[in-house]
């Protein structure tokens, strides 16, 4: 086989929930936007329901559509977007609960669905999404008389502890919030791991589930194999892939693996990426091309069949830091050519 393989580990999904859900007194919810972090929604979905979670979060009403088919009726579905023109069938039908960001989302959600359910997500400081502090007021007795599902915010820089961005949104959620008789949310993964004052009612742990940072103790749940196609002996001084960008400064053996930009594997990783053969790292060498790689296997004792991009030796977040990004972009980019293994619940 010329594809990757990509196993997903359902169970350290469910542990990571587990172990996010005993660090606080509240309900917890799961995001699965983006096709559950890349890891496949439907599925994520299904294994957390059995794990007791009734709460999910999509970025957009189009998310919930294959989660409603594998879970039916029985959880809550929310959207972040809100209640966009275009969505009223989809959440009508599909009995999405969106979170309203603005007056014209509120004023078209009560004009379209009256009656039907909804939360409010406000600006605390991050300039996103939301209602900003003077909006809120202006209609905070209209829109709660409506009884919201939810009222929630959203922090900018959770994943840094000591940021006074933090303490700062915290006053500001209070200050619009404190009184009410409607749940809150403030915490995803980030919040959930600055402490209590950030878990109010419900949180929404989002890559804290699928192994990623800030939950730096978390669980991972992929691992990425990339099958080995061809092997050349290269010698001293000969180039290999696109411009001639890597020279052997030895003879050599490369293997050009399948695997490249189009299946996420970012060009920004050319010359820096690391693939594994047990403990044994191979340098990525070159450039990263649309379907393949040229890795130096020159040290390995044998010939393998394929390499680990992802695994025990490399996690989504080494990768990440060499790729100058982070964990969130290397799972969402996974791509959609791999043979994907899922296992667990």
């Amino acid at each position: 086989m010329s594809t990757g393989r990509l196993t997903i580990d359902l169970d350290a999904v469910v542990a990571n929930w587990r172990a996010l859900d005993a660090m606080t007194n509240c309900r917890t919810a799961a995001v699965v936007k983006a096709n559950g972090y890349g890891l496949g929604a439907a599925n994520v979905a299904k294994a957390l329901f059995k794990a007791g979670v009734r709460q999910f979060f999509v970025a957009v009403a189009e998310e919930a559509v294959p989660i409603r088919e594998e879970l039916g009726p029985k959880p809550e579905i929310n959207v972040f977007s809100g209640h966009m023109k275009g969505d009223t069938e989809l959440i009508r039908d599909l009995r999405l609960t969106p979170m309203l960001n603005s007056v014209e989302q509120l004023t078209h959600h009560f004009e379209t669905l009256p009656g039907h359910p909804f939360g409010i997500q406000l600006d605390t400081g991050m300039n996103r999404l939301g209602m900003e502090m003077q909006e809120w007021a202006a209609i905070a007795e209209l829109a709660l008389a409506q009884n919201p599902t939810l009222v929630m915010s959203h922090l900018a820089c959770a994943d840094e502890p000591d940021h006074p961005m933090n303490p700062y949104q915290l006053e500001n959620f209070r200050k619009m919030t404190d009184g009410i008789q409607v749940p809150r949310s403030f915490a995803a993964t980030g919040g959930i791991l600055l402490g209590p004052a950030y878990h109010f009612d419900l949180t929404r742990p989002g890559i804290g589930l699928y192994g990623g940072l800030p939950f730096a103790t978390a669980t991972p749940t992929v691992e990425l194999d990339l099958p080995i196609v061809q092997v050349r002996d290269v010698a001293e001084g000969e180039v290999v892939g696109y411009a001639n960008a890597w020279q052997a400064e030895r003879p050599s053996r490369i293997a050009t693996v399948s695997g490249g930009y189009a299946d996420g594997i970012a060009r920004i990783l050319s010359d820096k990426a690391i693939l594994y053969h047990g403990d044994i790292p191979c340098p990525l060498v070159g450039r990263v091309s649309m379907d393949l790689l040229t890795i130096d296997i020159t040290d390995l004792p044998d010939t393998p069949a394929k390499l680990t991009l992802i695994g025990p030796q490399q996690t989504v977040d080494d990768l990440a830091k060499a790729a100058n990004t982070i964990g969130y972009e290397i799972l969402t980019q996974l791509g959609r050519r791999y043979e994907r293994k899922t296992y667990g619940k």
